[in-house]
């Protein structure tokens, strides 16, 4: 029999992980207003989430509590040489959805970060007497309220003014730092030798503000800044590919412009890897929101095969337009696209439309229209407008939490967009209740006993149950440090497993019989830090598209 090309759509539809879910649902859950926009979030291995704004706002809805010291800094353009005693940092615990306010003193306002391999969030870079500081916040433990900030001291500092910059992971523990406003450029933290900025000239020919920053299974990194793409090997600074324009020239995607780009997950032992980008403006909507207009955002996409010799973008349309969405890798292989608007640009007061509609990308679907691989989400609740200076990040939970939100120079609550200053949570479809018997439990090794340590190729027995299905893939999820559109340092890797019933000694006799829904693992970590540079991720068990809940693993 002869299949025609529909027939051939639907079984290889079907045949992907199994079938679709019957309906796009999932829901909202209000979390808690912790007083600070989280212009900047970043979920640490303690399972806290540490989020920040500017510390030039102007007071926060955060008081501390008497005695606690309070900011005074000369350069701040609202208090001066008065102090301000609220915060602009936010520690949220997940798991008792309780929260306090932490101590920033010099400016992080459009900053960048990464989490370092032992667990420190590493912050860097700001406006005015911020724009050279790093920053170093640590997992906290129990109920530490003195574990806070700190600062680098002098000399340790930027080798750079690093305002809109993006940060990146290295292999070898590092970090990249590239970009920033006027800074075609980039350095390296943790400082070896001399303080060094090293030019690249390419941002300066496109767009140095928040480069989208991947890094490539080839250990080279794949930067996108406007429109254009180039393969960098950041040890001889040399460009060793540049790719072809993605869309016309009228098109951009990186701030203000406002797309947002994920590296797509990889595969076991990967020989390929992908990246997809989406939303924007085009070019003219810049000139357009400075004469009070508010134009279109883009509903393309472009995904693209950076490890092939000549590749070329395959443009897919997502079911809306949008600019200032953030893309969220979920522990199946899916991507959440959330946040944003449809009209205007990335800006205070630049957009006046909100999209106020979740997207699920699935990316191992085959392409069949340019539309297919798309699915939009209809959500039990209401979301809250997540517009300029919104965040988001994935939790353990498989979770998306969004917050921030200020399209205003101060904190403001009587316009269109008030400033806000609450987090939610946005529980995908494979959460709902429905899905309960096909998700699995991991519980050897126990979520309860912290982190599990691993090494490059060694191997990782788990166990775990699931009522219904058999649970077949682990993926391994690095959490991200998101601002401004773009998940810096997010990165997701479908491990190599063998499953197989776990026995059980019964009762009638003793002899070991299989145990229904119980599963043995037993998974190959990545064999190098090129594909998971060193640090903590969250790794799940995934049945069909439900995952489990995650435990952290730390590879070293």
């Amino acid at each position: 029999m002869k299949l025609g090309f529909h027939h051939l759509a639907l079984l290889l539809l079907l045949a992907y992980g199994g079938i679709a879910p019957a309906r796009a649902a999932g829901s909202w859950k209000f979390l808690q207003n912790v007083g600070v926009s989280g212009m900047h979030m970043q979920l640490l291995h303690n399972d806290r989430l540490v989020l920040f704004d500017r510390t030039n706002v102007g007071p926060s809805n955060l008081t501390f509590p008497a005695g606690h010291p309070c900011r005074i800094n000369p350069q701040d353009q609202w208090f001066r040489n008065r102090s301000d005693c609220t915060a602009h940092s936010v520690e949220y615990s997940v798991a008792s959805n309780t929260f306090r306010g932490l101590s920033i003193f010099t400016d992080t306002w459009c900053s960048s970060g990464h989490v370092a391999p032992d667990g420190t969030l590493v912050q860097n870079g700001g406006w005015r007497d911020g724009t050279r500081k790093i920053r170093l916040m640590p997992a906290c433990s129990g109920s530490d309220a003195s574990c806070d900030w700190t600062e680098e001291p002098a000399p340790v500092v930027l080798a750079a003014d690093r305002w809109y910059a993006t940060n990146q992971k290295l292999p070898d523990g590092r970090a990249i730092i590239v970009g920033g406003l006027g800074q075609p450029s980039y350095e390296f933290y943790p400082k070896t030798g001399t303080n060094a900025a090293f030019s690249l000239p390419f941002l300066g020919q496109t767009n140095s503000l928040y480069p989208f920053v991947h890094l490539n299974i080839d250990g080279n990194l794949f930067i996108f800044a406007s429109n254009r793409a180039i393969l960098f090997d950041y040890k001889t600074g040399k460009i060793v590919r540049n790719y072809t324009t993605l869309g016309s020239g009228g098109d951009l995607r990186t701030n203000p412009n406002a797309g947002s780009s994920v590296l797509l997950p990889l595969k076991p032992n990967p020989t390929e890897a992908e990246v997809l980008i989406c939303g924007g403006t085009p070019a003219t909507s810049n000139g357009a929101v400075a004469a009070g207009q508010f134009p279109p955002a883009l509903r393309t996409c472009g995904r693209l095969k950076i490890t092939d010799p000549n590749p070329s973008w395959v443009v897919e349309e997502m079911p809306s337009p949008r600019v200032m969405g953030d893309m969220i890798l979920l522990p199946n292989g899916e991507v959440a696209i959330i946040n944003g608007a449809t009209d205007g640009i990335a800006g205070w007061e630049s957009a006046n439309t909100f999209n106020p509609t979740p997207v699920i990308y699935r990316p191992d679907l085959p392409f069949v229209t340019p539309t297919n691989r798309f699915e939009a989400q209809a959500p039990a609740g209401t979301p809250r407008p997540r517009m300029y200076h919104a965040s988001a990040v994935l939790d353990r939970d498989g979770r998306v939490i969004v917050g921030g939100s200020n399209p205003h120079q101060f904190y403001v609550f009587d316009k269109k967009f008030p400033t806000d200053l609450t987090l939610e949570a946005f529980s995908p479809y494979y959460l709902d209740g429905s899905n309960d018997g096909l998700r699995p439990n991991i519980f050897v090794p126990s979520p309860k006993d912290g982190p599990v340590h691993v090494a490059y190729g060694a191997q990782l027995k788990l166990q775990f149950f699931a009522r219904d299905g058999v649970p077949g893939a682990v993926t391994m999820v690095a959490p991200s440090f998101t601002t401004h559109s773009f998940a810096q340092n997010q990165r997701q890797l479908f491990l190599q497993v063998q499953v197989k019933p776990a026995q059980a000694f019964q009762l009638n006799g003793g002899v070991a019989k299989p145990f229904p829904g119980f599963y043995e693992a037993t998974v190959a970590m990545p064999a190098t830090p090129v594909l998971a540079p060193p640090g903590y991720y969250m790794l799940f068990v995934v049945n069909g598209r439900i995952p489990s809940k995650g435990i952290w693993v730390h590879i070293q």
